[in-house]
């Protein structure tokens, strides 16, 4: 849960707060936990804030106790929600001097610590934990005279320095700082926060309440950790013996090798040999001069070392690699563009804008001879072809394709490699993928950008900002290679299900194309012309064995599958498939058409059952129109009115920005409501309760505003709304009707349960204009500014 950093900084001893003692009208304060470490008063550190619980005593300190919090430590670093239990008994009261909000929805916080406490209990509040606690001031104390007190004070500082001679790890300021305190007190706790000491010898610290008897104790710990430094010092001599003995090994096989020469035994052992096939490779590769100038430095040096060593086989490993890449080998590209567009159209159905881009790129290329390649990004739900596409152009253009999935990864790592004096180092995903090619201009797919995570090893998105920036990755160095290698031939493809988690900066280094779920009949089109083929081949079975009917790949679509894709189309194929061919090969048929009762029959009852229109129009139930990752879907918005004071109550698992969007609805039609028959009293007297089903299914985003509005109002007049119209749009305060996303798919959601009468906004009818004209056949489209519209149109008289 939490990370602190480290003691480099002065400055974190001498925090001067004001106002330190408000903390005194506090009996009750929320507890942080923290993992492996005790705080100490007077401490100012750095933590790294995760857990939920833990983030929500963050946020109520900073709200309700003046940014006042207890910190405490766990006894197991394993238990990932303590209780009282597993929390000691003593921690520290701090304040929050400064938190930074990290978009993973972690913090980053810097915490002085003020008093030391006791908890006299400790309360689940289920959002966090919450302690009531007791101040533990340190008693005074006695002492033969100040001299010894500060004679023992200044051992106590010597003892620390001659320790610090061991691994250097406090800086001149800190020491500067150190050598100021005299305060028995302060010194032991400073001490005690720079010594790693375990969770029970940190704990028997903060107990003892004599400034002078915890500081004897510490003087303890300082004496035990120089005994191990001691230890450790002995252990690193006689490791700098073994080394010093393989070097005289090495001068004395150096001798043998001149003996050798001297009496004519000119016989190359292996080691010798691998250096001269090294020596042939340098030789004959197309390497820069500069990587050509390290490639010889490392062959010396290499000749220099013993077969067998570890720096020998790390440094032959590194060769290995080098020789590996594709130095100035390139594929020649197909320029013909009436083929690469066969090519296209061959592996995929529709994406016409994705192919007209690579059309164009090829045109440039045949006219300019441009050899820089652009950067595209795919957007688009799970399914509809991101990846498959990508191979398709690196066929069409006549290149190698390499595919590397960046979901999850954590580490920069992963992308710009470990430097090689590391155990096990290996170059980053980028080279990897570059030697896999074989070439310096494949299509080099970078699948699931949107997934990629960030934590305290580094963020692999600000890596790849050089590697998709045509300005620098002709010079592009991984850390494991250590030599420049040029990028700017090599046709990246990025893909991502949303944009929303991409880096900004990363995503703007990048031409963004959005391709939008199926339609049922593109769906159709593509498992006739792609899925089915593909599938019979794989399973074995011919085109004259089985014949799928059109109204049987539809029933596949809308009572087996929901998806943006095709994906569960084709595995649902697939299955039929199969059952045939158990038939076939049992005699029990020869071929078959699959019509839709084949279908039910082998695959079972409907998985997917549309949702219908009501019957009849009803007072507070209105249709609105969703997008999800599988494509559109409509959404029943209820709203009822009961006995209140005007409240507005909200369920069917809403998301934050939805809840928004329903408290801007309720407002307006509390202010404008009247017009349109609620009365003036209504919410005087009435809670609304606004409800959108399938609770179980998260839902949120603004679209629904202009449904939410129709539904209160309908409510608060008597009104009943009509069963013909669905609507989206964002609505404001002021009452304008705002532009959403996802038009394609929610009218063919509306189209699929029977909606003819479609409302969207004004701004939204380019959107419209787009859609294929099969789409939208039998559709009729009303344009809104205002929320006035909206309601004259879907609102029936009394």
């Amino acid at each position: 849960m939490t990370g602190i950093g480290d003691l480099s900084n002065p400055d974190i001893l001498n925090v001067k707060l004001e106002n330190n003692d408000a903390f005194e009208k506090y009996s009750n304060l929320p507890i942080l936990p923290l993992r492996d470490m005790f705080f100490f008063p007077g401490m100012v550190l750095p933590l790294y804030v995760g857990r939920r619980e833990s983030i929500n005593a963050v946020n109520y300190s900073l709200s309700n106790t003046e940014k006042y919090i207890l910190i405490a430590t766990q006894k197991k670093i394993n238990v990932d929600d303590p209780d009282k239990e597993d929390l000691y008994d003593y921690g520290v009261l701090g304040i929050i001097i400064k938190m930074i909000k990290i978009p993973d929805g972690s913090m980053r916080l810097v915490i002085n610590g003020l008093e030391r406490v006791r908890f006299l209990d400790i309360v689940d509040k289920v959002e966090f934990l919450e302690g009531k606690f007791k101040i533990v001031k340190d008693v005074s104390y006695k002492t033969r005279s100040k001299i010894q007190e500060e004679a023992f004070i200044r051992s106590v500082k010597d003892t620390l320095h001659k320790l610090n001679e061991f691994n250097n790890f406090l800086t001149p300021p800190i020491v500067e700082v150190l050598n100021g305190i005299n305060d028995p007190g302060k010194l032991s706790y400073i001490i005690a926060g720079i010594l790693n000491l375990k969770l029970n010898e940190a704990y028997s610290l903060l107990k003892i309440t004599n400034p002078l008897t915890r500081l004897k104790k510490v003087f303890r710990f300082l004496r035990k950790e120089i005994q191990l430094q001691k230890i450790q010092q002995e252990i690193l001599n006689k490791t700098q013996a073994k080394i010093e003995k393989s070097k005289k090994e090495y001068f004395l096989r150096e001798q043998l090798k001149a003996i050798k020469e001297q009496l004519g035994e000119n016989e190359e052992d292996e080691f010798e040999k691998e250096i001269k096939e090294y020596l042939k490779k340098l030789h004959k590769s197309k390497m820069p001069s500069e990587a050509k100038d390290e490639v010889f430095k490392q062959l010396k040096r290499l000749n220099r070392m013993q077969s067998d060593s570890l720096e020998a086989s790390v440094t032959k490993d590194w060769l290995d690699y080098v020789f590996s890449l594709p130095w100035e080998k390139s594929t020649k590209d197909n320029l013909d563009l009436v083929k690469a567009r066969k090519v296209l159209d061959k592996d995929h159905y529709d994406l016409e804008k994705i192919k007209d881009r690579i059309i164009e790129y090829l045109a440039v290329m045949k006219l300019s001879n441009n050899k820089k390649s652009p950067i595209l990004c795919f957007v688009g739900p799970p399914g509809v072809g991101k990846t498959s596409l990508g191979k398709s152009i690196a066929s069409a253009l006549g290149r190698k394709f390499v595919r590397v999935s960046l979901g999850g990864v954590h580490d920069e790592a992963e992308i710009r490699g470990h430097r090689k004096t590391y155990v096990g180092a290996y170059p980053g995903k980028i080279i990897q993928g570059i030697i896999q090619a074989g070439t310096d201009n494949p299509v080099f797919m970078l699948d699931e950008v949107d997934k990629i995570g960030i934590d305290f090893k580094g963020d692999p998105s600000s890596a790849l900002l050089e590697v998709l920036d045509p300005e620098q990755n002709f010079s592009f160095v991984d850390n494991y290679i250590g030599l420049p290698f040029d990028l700017s031939k090599v046709f990246f493809i990025a893909t991502a299900n949303i944009t929303d988690t991409i880096q900004p900066a990363f995503l703007d280094r990048m031409e963004v194309i959005y391709l939008s779920g199926y339609t049922e009949y593109e769906k159709l089109h593509i498992a006739k012309k792609f899925l089915v083929p593909k599938k019979l081949k794989e399973v074995g079975l011919k085109k004259t064995q089985v014949k799928f009917e059109d109204k049987a790949i539809l029933k596949i679509i809308n009572s087996y599958t929901f998806e943006a894709g095709v994906r569960n189309l084709e595995r649902k194929v697939a299955a039929i498939l199969r059952k045939i061919a158990v038939k076939i090969v049992n005699n029990e048929l020869k071929n078959i058409v699959v019509t839709a009762d084949v279908v039910s029959e082998f695959l079972g009852p409907e998985k997917i059952l549309e949702d219908k229109i009501p019957e009849e129009d009803k007072v507070g139930v209105a249709i609105g129109l969703a997008w999800t990752p599988a494509g559109g879907d409509i959404l029943f918005i209820e709203a009822l009115s009961l006995n209140g004071k005007g409240n507005l109550i909200l369920t069917g698992h809403l998301g934050e920005i939805m809840q928004e969007s329903a408290r801007a609805a309720f407002s307006w039609v509390k202010a404008k409501g009247k017009k349109y028959g609620v009365p003036a009293d209504f919410f005087e007297k009435k809670d609304i309760h606004i409800h959108v089903p399938e609770g179980s299914i998260p839902k949120d985003g603004p679209s629904a505003g202009v449904t939410i509005v129709s539904a209160i109002v309908s409510v608060g007049s008597g009104r009943k709304i009509s069963k013909d119209f669905a609507m989206t749009g964002e609505i404001t305060l002021r009452g304008d009707v705002l532009p959403v996303g996802g038009i394609k798919e929610k009218v063919l959601a509306a189209r699929r349960v029977g909606i003819k009468k479609i409302i969207v906004p004004f701004k939204n009818k380019k959107d419209v204009l787009d859609l294929p004209k099969f789409a939208v056949r039998g559709l009729k489209f009303f344009y809104v500014k205002q929320i006035e519209e909206v309601l004259d149109l879907v609102l029936k008289k009394k």
